[in-house]
């Protein structure tokens, strides 16, 4: 599909988009990000756009609100928001614009919110530069409001935290509040839920859908995932390399989409009934069928030694054996012996300011958590934003030494050792983290970023460091030869692959995945976590994997470990969980986890509207 036809007319359109064309110019040739795209959107009407990173669907967010103006970017076509002409209009027209007729959410919160202020400063002037009329004391009244009404515990109270207190999914939430400051008539939320973990996310997008309706506003929603937009949008364009693929009334483009790139990008959405052993049994047969292609159907290519794949084969079905014994609770099988990681009843407190008179009061982040995690077995950590699983994952990590309780690792105490002692553990125990933008140092080559490791435990030769990361980078799906390269030059998902490598460097014994495919759109996720399988079956890797989307978690999770306010309130093996839930909350967790069904998707709204009104939690 090379050109993107002109939707009909809508009677009361706020923006509309006729043959939108966006290009940029570089060293190598331009590169066109937007190629001819139209549609238009009615007061309180809802459009989804989606497609992977790259597709073009925030550059044209961008140029929606005039952000492209002062750069090299090229625009040509017509772009119409509430009646003014973006494309012509000065720049004192468009400061107008911005908030009050249009209001973004990006996609990531700590490049949006100023470091230096609090929370409720920012709300305040985000009012108050629209609307200089309102006194401080009603904007920062209104900048309470708003954070209650995206499910900020506290607003009185947090409004006077910085962005750097409050965790990634109660960072967007701010964000989000800060956006309907000014009751916009055009919201334009880029991946608004992308950090957020369902029960949030399913409040955030009840809040917009409900938004939109009692203030006719009209909506723009872009993602990656087409669960999140199924329930929330009339219309969804599917962008591919800057184009519509595909386009129509949401119920049909998810029940019957036409173009193969839409029934690619439903084929790797995650689906929460799909089991832990179904998902390996399929990516195991999945790599068998792409080995035996590289090793029979390449020109010299060398094929398997007889035998090797059915050698693999059983080796993956022992371990995952000894997963289940561990798993049921049943007698150690050989070889599985004493736990690789022991916690017991570890706490973390913090000392929070905004108390009484200004006072600092104790914050227990987690209290009591228990668990043992055996070689090559994956424990799911799943919670709501702020529940304690970070805060966990790095008290394991020892990046936190816990207030309370204890670590062992390989059956040695590191609960309170001291860092000269804790080196040679790093070793063992890897992370990686939710953020690659912010984990990668901007400054170095991936090839330093990963080899450092190397060199900080005692290896000084410099050609020894480069062949192991290259090797590395080949390993986890990218080129030997960008070893030169910076971070900037990497997609979201090639960070991430970056990230992993930069864990394994030191053959390690338990890698923490601590939200590791949460910005990532679904097919790249989809490659992520057949790259994670992939490695703990050729390395015997143990994960702890932290995650807020209950579907990843009960695909990768031998055990899966609810938390909630700092506590486990249900552990089990991840079957047991998902299929015979015993704590309410999980319940409300699972209720609340996206569904592609447009219609199921509203019912489920509808409920958790009834179930608010009848005051259940």
């Amino acid at each position: 599909m090379t050109e993107s036809p002109s939707p009909p007319a809508a009677s009361g359109a706020v923006v509309r988009v006729e043959n939108l064309r966006v290009t940029f110019p570089t060293m190598d040739g331009d590169v066109h990000a937007v190629k001819g795209l139209s549609f238009e959107v009615p007061a309180g009407g809802a459009l989804g756009i989606v497609g992977e990173s790259g597709s073009g669907k925030s550059v044209t967010s961008l140029a929606l609100m005039g952000l492209h103006r002062g750069s090299r970017a090229r625009i040509t076509g017509a772009i119409e928001v509430v009646d003014t002409d973006v494309v012509a209009a000065s720049d004192k027209k468009l400061r107008s614009m911005r908030g009050n007729d249009i209001a973004m959410v990006f996609q990531d919160p700590m490049q949006s919110l100023h470091p230096q202020y609090t929370i409720g400063n920012q709300l305040v002037e985000a009012l108050r530069v629209h609307r200089p009329q309102v006194s401080r004391a009603r904007a920062r009244q209104r900048a309470v409001e708003s954070l209650e009404r995206v499910g900020i515990p506290e607003p009185a109270t947090r409004i006077n935290s910085y962005p750097h207190e409050f965790s990634g999914g109660m960072r967007q939430r701010v964000l989000i509040a800060m956006g309907l400051m000014c009751d916009p008539k055009v919201l334009l939320a880029d991946e608004p839920t992308t950090a957020l973990d369902v029960t949030v996310q399913a409040q955030i997008l009840d809040l917009l859908d409900e938004l939109r309706r009692e203030l006719d506003m009209a909506l723009i929603l872009v993602s990656h995932d087409l669960a999140v937009v199924a329930g929330s949008v009339d219309e969804v364009i599917v962008m591919k390399q800057g184009q519509a693929v595909e386009r129509g009334g949401v119920r049909r483009v998810l029940s019957e989409p036409e173009h193969p790139y839409t029934q690619a990008l439903l084929a790797a959405v995650p689906r929460v009934e799909v089991s832990r052993a179904e998902r390996r049994a399929q990516d195991r047969a999945d790599r068998a069928e792409r080995d035996r292609r590289v090793s029979g159907g390449v020109p010299g290519g060398s094929a398997e030694p007889a035998g090797a794949t059915e050698a693999a084969q059983a080796g993956r079905e022992r371990a995952d054996e000894a997963r289940t014994s561990a798993v049921s609770g049943a007698e150690p099988g050989e070889g599985l012996g004493e736990p690789l990681l022991r916690v017991r009843d570890v706490a973390q407190r913090f000392r929070v300011r905004g108390g009484t008179w200004g006072r600092s009061s104790d914050f227990w982040a987690v209290r009591g958590v228990s668990f043992d995690l055996h070689k090559g077995e994956t424990l799911g950590v799943v919670g709501e934003s702020g529940s304690g699983k970070s805060t966990l994952s790095r008290m394991i990590m020892r990046l936190l030494e816990p207030t309370e309780g204890s670590v062992e690792f390989e059956g040695r105490d590191i609960t309170h050792m001291a860092e000269r002692e804790l080196r040679p553990l790093r070793q063992h125990v890897q992370m990686v983290f939710q953020n690659p933008y912010s984990s990668l140092n901007p400054r170095l080559t991936i090839g330093e970023s990963i080899g450092t490791a190397l060199k900080v435990q005692g290896e000084r030769d410099g050609r020894k460091v480069r062949a192991r990361v290259q090797e590395l980078l080949e390993r986890v799906g990218l080129e030997p030869h960008h070893y030169n390269r910076f971070p900037h030059a990497f997609s979201g998902g090639q960070r991430q692959r970056i990230a992993i490598a930069r864990a394994l460097i030191l053959k390690p014994k338990l890698i923490i995945c601590d939200e590791p495919v949460s910005a990532l759109d679904v097919s790249t996720q989809d490659q992520v976590l057949r790259l994670l399988s992939e490695l703990q079956d050729d390395f015997g890797l143990t994960y702890i994997f932290v995650a807020h989307d209950l579907a990843v978690v009960r695909q990768v999770s031998d055990r899966v470990a609810v938390m909630r306010k700092g506590e486990v309130v249900e552990m089990g093996d991840s079957d047991s969980v998902y299929e015979s839930p015993r704590s309410e909350y999980t319940r409300q967790l699972l209720t609340a986890a996206p569904v592609l069904d447009p219609d199921e998707a509203r019912q489920l709204r509808a409920e958790r509207v009834r179930m608010q009104a009848g005051g259940i939690a």
